[in-house]
C-alpha cells in the first residue's frame, strides 16, 4: 500500500520504514520491467529473540509474490537468494510465521525447509497499533523456523 505521506501510514508501516532506515530491516522486492510484484522483509533484531535475536537468528515477514506470478518459483528463488544473504552475514536460523489455515504457505515453507515448530504466537512483532504496542490476534499462528 502507498501512503501520501508519512503522516497517513499506518503504526506498522512506521515501524517497518524506522526499522528500515536504522539498518535492521533488509527490504527485497521482485521486479517485472520496474512492476513490483513480489517482496519479502528481514528483521535483524526484535524484543521477541525466538524471532530475531540480531546474532543467530532473523525473522521473514511479509513475504509476497502477486497472484499473477505465482507458480513459477519466483518466490522460491528470492526465498533462497535471502537465506543464503543471511548465512553469508553470519546468521544461523531464519524464522517465518504462518497461519494453520493457511495450507498453501505451509506446504511451501516446509518445501523451503521451515520445519521446525517453534510455538504458537499471538502477537506479531511487527504488527504496531496506535499506542506502539504489538496487536493481539485472537487466532494463533505459527513461528516456524530453518537451520541456515
Amino acid at each position: 500500500m502507498a501512503y501520501q505521506d508519512d503522516i497517513s501510514a499506518s503504526y506498522t508501516a512506521k515501524f517497518f520504514y524506522r526499522n528500515i532506515s536504522s539498518g535492521n530491516t533488509i527490504f527485497w522486492t521482485l521486479d517485472n520491467d520496474g512492476e513490483l510484484i513480489g517482496e519479502l522483509y528481514v528483521f535483524l533484531n526484535l524484543d521477541d529473540k525466538d524471532f530475531a535475536d540480531g546474532k543467530t537468528t532473523a525473522y521473514l515477514c511479509a513475504f509476497r509474490v502477486k497472484e499473477e506470478y505465482r507458480g513459477q518459483g519466483l518466490g522460491s528463488r528470492i526465498m533462497n537468494k535471502v537465506l543464503a544473504e543471511l548465512k553469508e552475514i553470519g546468521f544461523h536460523v531464519a524464522t517465518i510465521g504462518v497461519g494453520s489455515n493457511e495450507p498453501q504457505n505451509i506446504r511451501l515453507y516446509r518445501r523451503l525447509g521451515f520445519n521446525k515448530k517453534v510455538k504458537d504466537c499471538h502477537y506479531d512483532p511487527c504488527g504496531m497499533d496506535e499506542n506502539n504496542q504489538l496487536e493481539y490476534e485472537e487466532e494463533a499462528w505459527w513461528l516456524l523456523s530453518k537451520e541456515l
